[in-house]
């Protein structure tokens, strides 16, 4: 059941606190990092028709939503999520669209179960996906998350596994969701009780407990995998997942088959990232195929978002200064002079900051004064 909250006069939900320097610079340079890749700027509305959202709320990460009445009487909603807007807008059989976009979300603190604004800044890739879109995506995620620090953690999972695994067992899928919950908290013991009283052999079960207690390395467990599967669906499922992973630099992936999203709208890969001093993934994304097909559509979908809240928990936040250059200027220094001396300096390559005293605060990797040589 979804959760509607009427927006009244004096209602406001409590703003992120991640707006400062640090973020804006981390938000600047994934932007940036998209569009090497010829990702296209996404901007919507901060609201859409309540509807969307009742007709997904699967999909959705917090089932709390505000809402207001518009002036032609329609219940709209404040954004909880991006995703399904750039589905909704995406056009049919016009290409492979990839979008990214930095956009405020609104949703319920876990802790507090106050409103809070909330950036979300990631991308979405529409249409016929193959091999190579899947690498480009997840090769973004790692590059997104090396961004922030260099030692981050995406962990990978490939939902065709288990799905397939109990194919071969002929369970229906009315009968899985309590297994998927239990293996999203890697409960072995639980697991296990689950599958006898659902009737499934000893030997999908033991399958089944030991893919979800597998994690490391995919060059580690990729051969064990090889030893586990059963049926065509799992084959499928596991060629993928290795030739996506061969694409992506070694060193920072790990397999991890407790990761189990949704499968009314999530199919195929699906990851996770993270940070040292964060026990939460400040990334998620995955394949999301289903979703379209929940909305009407036959095409295929892969994408993820970066949680910028989450990142304020971070010690000192992302590393590097706020700009390259701080360039000073005393009063009754020309000011035609300042900003062409501001301007080659930025033509040079460097991001510069004109101020008439040190900010407080902030830091750069050179201070000069203006007219200064060298």
């Amino acid at each position: 059941m979804i959760k509607q909250r009427a927006l009244g006069p004096g209602r406001r939900g409590r703003r992120s606190d991640m707006e400062g320097p640090q973020t804006e610079r981390v938000v600047r340079q994934l932007r940036e990092l998209y569009r090497r890749y010829g990702y296209t700027q996404y901007r919507m509305s901060k609201f859409e028709p309540y509807d969307l959202y009742v007709r997904n709320k699967s999909f959705l990460v917090s089932e709390d939503i505000l809402t207001f009445t518009d002036a032609d009487g329609r219940l709209m909603a404040l954004k909880p999520d991006v995703t399904l807007s750039i589905v909704k807008d995406a056009k049919k059989g016009s290409g492979l669209q990839k979008v990214c976009y930095s956009e405020n979300v609104y949703r319920t603190s876990p802790m507090s179960r106050s409103f809070r604004e909330i950036m979300q800044t990631g991308l979405e890739c529409v249409g016929e996906i193959d091999l190579v879109a899947m690498g480009e995506v997840l090769l973004l995620a790692a590059k997104s998350l090396e961004t922030v620090s260099g030692d981050y953690l995406l962990d990978v999972s490939h939902l065709g596994l288990a799905a397939g695994l109990l194919d071969s067992a002929g369970l229906p899928e009315e009968g899985r969701r309590e297994l998927w919950a239990h293996m999203g908290e890697k409960n072995v013991p639980a697991l296990l009780a689950c599958c006898r009283e659902l009737g499934l052999d000893g030997d999908t079960a033991g399958s089944l407990c030991r893919l979800t207690s597998l994690y490391g390395p995919p060059e580690e467990l990729l051969p064990e995998l090889e030893g586990m599967v059963r049926g065509e669906r799992m084959a499928a499922a596991l060629e993928e997942l290795g030739a996506v992973c061969a694409l992506v630099p070694e060193g920072r992936l790990r397999l991890d088959f407790s990761i189990v999203s949704d499968m009314d709208y999530y199919n195929g890969l699906v990851f996770r990232g993270y940070l040292p001093g964060l026990p939460d993934s400040v990334l998620s994304g995955g394949r999301y195929d289903n979703l379209l097909r929940q909305m009407g559509r036959k095409d295929a979908a892969i994408g993820f978002a970066v949680y910028m809240d989450l990142l304020d928990r971070l010690e000192g936040g992302p590393d590097g200064p706020d700009a390259d250059v701080l360039l000073l200027y005393k009063d009754g220094t020309p000011a035609r002079a300042v900003l062409e001396e501001a301007g080659s300096l930025r033509q040079a390559g460097q991001s510069v900051r004109v101020e008439r005293q040190v900010p407080e605060g902030l830091t750069f990797r050179t201070v000069r004064k203006a007219g200064e040589r060298g």
